[in-house]
């Protein structure tokens, strides 16, 4: 399978998102949004957030549960502080806006949140915290998800896949990052096996009876049906940690329901007590702090960025000569995706194709 893995340019794909957007009716402006977000998600090496989960979108649009003309209501609002209703627009649109309120408080103020209610998925969570610190600020976000993750000594999914999301500029040639899921992994990673036809490994899913689960294909079905469940950070039980896996998500959907008067756990299905689909009532919040309220900004990049090195710099494990920090990665892949181009395939190369026909979108057939 992986010798049929094509290496699409960049700038195909992202023009190709881009079409897909406004041909389902995004705006130019909101569709440039979606776009660059999901194309951060590809550039960084996070393959299950990018061009991969364009046909979810499409397939959300398409099924009347996700709405293309985004309404970013403001429902209350302080100084410090606003609470929105997305309405069941563009998750990315409502993200980056709410991200872009708090960071406009946090600079007259010195901090910014915003919660937010009635949203959809929003795409990979460090895009809004690297929004931050792309201007000076530390950056935190997080968002509640459909249920996927059992509760430390349960089967059944209760709560999203909860990623926490934090960022803060340094004086090394990229940010601090740090993006993750709370179960020990997430959803877009399975979508990723299921299209190279490959298992997930034992000790990241469990089915109804507790049991390992581990093809790809089945878990995506019984997702949905909440016969299958991710384990939380740490795994199963409490032996290595999981009850503080099962914490962190918990933390999150408070943060996301709690402060919005949002859905959380089972309301964030998709589907109505009649068994009808419905949008998902996404719930996120957004922090922003400016840290020249509190410290000259060159002090603390450089305190951060110190921190990066020391840790670098620590003894290594054998076997091992490099440490690496949150994001180091992520902004060493984007060299290598800009040169080699976006992996595409055979299963991800249908489903552009079908966008493609379906929507009468001309120019990429030499692509897929």
């Amino acid at each position: 399978m992986a010798d049929d893995v094509a290496y699409i340019p960049v700038e195909v794909i992202e023009n190709f998102m881009m079409d897909v957007f406004q041909a389902l009716g995004v705006p130019p402006d909101e569709a440039r949004i979606c776009t660059n977000v999901l194309i951060a998600s590809d550039l960084r090496g996070i393959e299950s957030h990018g061009v991969g989960r364009l046909k979810y979108y499409y397939d959300r649009i398409k099924a009347g549960v996700q709405h293309t003309q985004t309404q970013f209501e403001i429902v209350k609002e302080t100084e410090t502080t606003a609470l929105v209703d997305g309405h069941h627009g563009m998750g990315q649109v409502i993200a980056y806006r709410a991200m872009r309120l708090a960071m406009d408080k946090a600079r007259r103020y010195g901090l910014g949140a915003v919660a937010v209610r009635n949203s959809t998925h929003f795409g990979i969570a460090g895009y809004y915290p690297l929004m931050a610190a792309a201007e000076g600020m530390m950056g935190f976000t997080v968002t509640n998800a459909r249920p996927a993750i059992a509760p430390t000594f349960g089967t059944e999914p209760m709560l999203g896949t909860n990623p926490i999301a934090f960022a803060a500029p340094s004086d090394m040639p990229f940010p601090f990052c740090f993006d993750g899921a709370t179960p020990i992994t997430q959803r877009g990673k399975i979508e990723v096996l299921a299209r190279a036809e490959k298992p997930v490994p034992e000790g990241w899913l469990i089915d109804a009876e507790g049991k390992p689960a581990t093809d790809p294909h089945k878990i995506l079905k019984d997702l949905d049906k909440g016969l299958a469940a991710f384990l939380p950070l740490g795994g199963q039980g409490e032996m290595y940690g999981g009850h503080k896996g099962y914490g962190l998500a918990t933390m999150v959907e408070i943060l996301c329901a709690s402060l919005s008067e949002g859905a959380f756990l089972r309301d964030l299905m998709g589907y109505a007590p009649d068994g009808t689909r419905r949008p998902y009532m996404v719930g996120h919040f957004f922090l922003a702090i400016d840290i020249e309220h509190f410290i000259p900004l060159e002090v603390s990049r450089r305190i951060t960025g110190q921190i990066m090195r020391d840790l670098q710099n620590s003894r290594k494990e054998p076997g091992h000569d490099r440490i690496y920090v949150a994001g180091e990665k992520e902004w060493e892949m984007e060299k290598v995706v800009r040169e080699r181009g976006i992996p595409v395939n055979p299963n991800l190369r249908r489903e552009l194709e079908i966008m493609r026909d379906e929507l009468q979108i001309a120019g990429y057939e030499q692509y897929f």
